[in-house]
């Protein structure tokens, strides 16, 4: 045998391989050629083993009637426990009712944040919220496994024969009816508009000053377009029209307004369970002081898990394309910008990517822009609490973000029109399944895949700051050297929001007060400016309804700060696409800047003295 091979061979005429075998004293020894026969039997032995067991053949053989029996299970404890909530309901109700003869001082309906006790029907909390919610399951159930199947081919015979073929073609035919009609409906709804604001405003006109706005930055949308030519204008005005029906429906409706507070607190009370974690990580004071990566950014940690679980169970594939196809048919955007401007009214701008992530390497640059002015022009559900603590009221911060969100795509649509071909309309997007072998593995690596987002938001937001400091103080030096101590860049960015200001609805008197709570917001964050506004609302410094109109004003992340957070986010999801998203960020800061200008502008046509009072109440 030669002596630097492992493998040596015997004299014999079979020629029968010898392999070296470790001991347990690490003594190497030379086994021959039976046992490696041996092993090649037990291998073979277990390849046999490999065959499907007597049970999986079983299930196999079965698959359909155990999934039915399993679905009919499924079914029967979830009506069980609906049955079972249902008469709790009732007979909590009853007996609480009699208790209210004769009340105890000691008895307290509320005691954990929920309602105990006789507290009636309440669509947000406790039954209320089941029933809906199981009303809405069983719905969709009804709708895509009974109503679906049996009419989708009747109706679909019914479009291509008949619509299709008679109106659609004839229409088509003549580009010019086409238009007369978009042109009819177009001045329809301007009619309809004029005759609500007559009614609106008729006893204070001054509120009309606030029509200044949408009007100024729809002219400079225009004027400063990446590309006027490829304007399109049914995005724009139908985001702006739909920006202005949302408000109506949130402000002056009492029901839309408390629909949307209700799945805002929803939102925030889902992403809340993410302090446990960041408790028991980094400790309950940093958690609880709100300091910013320990207790904000350890959300998107928490998001991400949560959003890979769902990618691997197919459900987000198929919420992208529903919803951006309801979206994208209203505006005539695409899926994935429609549902990233959807999930901002209540999540952050660095989550709600995280929905679209695999179709980012995929978006042109106007999609890019879209994106990323939707994130500029709301706030998510995390921070709702922080701008609420400082004075500001929930449900105004609730209605701004629901008003921005069909907006932000009007406007970047205006700002930047959509000059290539899409990858991502909702008919092209593939249901890509995960690559995950599990839900634990999904769930694992979406945690995992946070870790370089939230890195990069926290270098970004650290350089970003500290260079606006650094011009602050620059300027700083200059005032001080003319005998102007207290003039920094926050004081000359508030001078330029003064006619900003006045065109959003506010009184010229108080627009150097607004001036710089915008200035604040732009330059620095939106914390300081709601900090900045709190004091001056204590002080009645401003009047109640410059405030209100304040409140939505500076109502979205569109500052410094959030700009690096945004480019290091989706820099870090879509590493290739880093030179286009540093070419949009500017842009699309600015137009998310503009969409919280419009959205106070109507809210300024809107709010009435009686609601600005309910809500200082």
């Amino acid at each position: 045998m030669n002596g630097k091979d492992n493998i040596g061979y015997s004299n014999d005429e079979n020629d029968i391989p010898l392999k070296r075998r470790q001991n347990d004293d690490n003594f190497s020894t030379l086994t021959i050629g039976p046992d490696s026969r041996n092993e090649e039997n037990s291998n073979d032995n277990n390849e046999d083993n490999d065959e499907p067991s007597a049970l999986m053949k079983f299930y196999e053989k079965n698959k359909k009637i155990i999934k039915f029996i399993l679905i009919v299970l499924t079914h029967i404890i979830v009506g069980s426990y609906f049955a079972y909530a249902t008469y709790f309901f009732v007979d909590s109700e009853n007996k609480h009712r009699t208790w209210e003869i004769y009340p105890d001082p000691n008895n307290t309906n509320i005691t954990d944040g929920r309602c105990h006790g006789s507290c009636g029907f309440q669509f947000c909390d406790g039954y209320g919220m089941l029933l809906i919610v199981t009303c809405i399951v069983y719905i969709c159930l009804i709708y895509y496994y009974i109503i679906k199947p049996v009419t989708e081919k009747p109706i679909g015979r019914l479009y291509d024969n008949t619509i299709k073929k008679i109106l659609i073609k004839r229409v088509t035919k003549t580009l010019t009816v086409a238009k007369i009609f978009g042109i009819i409906l177009a001045i329809l709804v301007i009619i309809g508009i004029a005759i609500y604001l007559f009614i609106e405003t008729k006893d204070d006109p001054k509120r009309l000053v606030s029509l200044a706005g949408p009007f100024v930055f729809i002219s400079l949308g225009y004027i400063f377009s990446a590309d006027r030519q490829a304007i399109k204008w049914r995005p724009v005005l139908v985001g702006i029209t739909g920006q202005f029906i949302l408000g109506v429906i949130c402000i002056r409706w009492d029901v839309g307004r408390k629909i949307f507070q209700c799945l805002g607190d929803k939102v925030v009370t889902f992403l809340n369970y993410s302090r446990p974690g960041s408790i028991f990580v980094y400790g309950a004071k940093l958690v609880e002081w709100n300091t910013f990566y320990f207790a904000l950014l350890s959300v998107i940690f928490f998001f991400s898990f949560f959003i890979s679980i769902l990618y691997y169970l197919g459900a987000m594939q198929f919420v992208v394309q529903k919803i951006g196809w309801m979206i994208s048919s209203l505006l005539g955007t695409t899926a994935c910008e429609s549902l990233n401007a959807g999930a901002n009214i209540f999540l952050g701008m660095s989550e709600s990517p995280l929905l679209i992530r695999p179709y980012l390497n995929l978006l042109t640059h106007s999609e890019i822009h879209a994106v990323m002015a939707s994130g500029f022009a709301t706030v998510s559900g995390t921070v709702l609490a922080a701008y609420v603590s400082y004075g500001a009221s929930a449900a105004l911060l609730i209605t701004s973000s629901v008003m921005a969100a069909p907006a932000a795509l009007g406007m970047a649509k205006l700002y930047y029109p959509e000059n290539e071909k899409t990858k991502t309309g909702s008919n092209q997007i593939q249901m890509e399944k995960s690559g995950d072998s599990s839900i634990l593995d999904a769930a694992s690596n979406g945690a995992s895949n946070a870790i370089p987002i939230v890195l990069g938001i926290a270098a970004n937001i650290i350089a970003f700051i500290a260079f606006i400091a650094f011009l602050n103080g620059i300027i700083n030096w200059l005032g001080y050297l003319v005998g102007l101590d207290n003039i920094d860049f926050e004081w000359v960015m508030s001078k330029v929001f003064m006619p900003i200001s006045w065109i959003i609805g506010i009184e010229w008197s108080e627009c150097e007060k607004v001036g710089r709570v915008i200035a604040a917001k732009t330059v620095v964050n939106e914390f300081v400016a709601y900090e900045k506004l709190g004091a001056l609302i204590k002080a009645n410094k401003i009047s109640p309804r410059a405030a209100g109109i304040t409140t939505f004003a500076i109502c979205g992340f569109a500052n410094p700060s959030s700009l690096g957070i945004m480019m290091g986010a989706l820099g870090t999801m879509a590493p290739g696409r880093k030179k286009h998203i540093t070419k949009v960020a500017m842009r699309s800061f600015i137009v998310g800047c503009f969409v919280c200008f419009t959205s106070a502008s109507f809210a300024g046509l809107m709010m009435s003295d009686e609601f600005l009072a309910e809500q200082q109440r």
